[in-house]
């Protein structure tokens, strides 16, 4: 993310926490998505990733916005589904590299 500029969230409004995002997405997704089941929930995962990965090569910044924003939500859900806690696991990467503790990570 660029450190010059208004932050992107201006836009949108207020930033969104983790936790109440993951719940966001089991209010509107859960109950469909846990009927569907991990796999698929990996499945159209991967789908959207590589949607992502056709509009950072040749999409808009809205078009990208869009899928990383459905990349978020598959995840989300999957996370929920197995049980997993996005901020619980984000926190592995709030004291820098998990693996040399460095930030900027120093790892080679």
């Amino acid at each position: 993310m660029p450190a010059h500029g208004p932050h992107p969230s201006a836009e949108y409004g207020a930033l969104v926490e983790l936790n109440d995002f993951q719940s966001t997405i089991v209010d509107i997704y859960g109950a469909r998505d846990r009927e569907r089941g991990v796999v698929h929930a990996v499945a159209w995962l991967a789908e959207e990733i590589g949607e992502l990965a056709q509009a950072v090569r040749k999409g808009s910044a809205d078009e990208q916005r869009h899928e990383v924003g459905d990349v978020l939500a598959w995840l989300a859900s999957l996370a929920a589904q197995l049980g997993i806690d996005l901020d619980d696991a984000a926190r592995r990467y709030t004291s820098g590299c998990p693996r040399c503790g460095g930030t900027p990570c120093a790892c080679e």
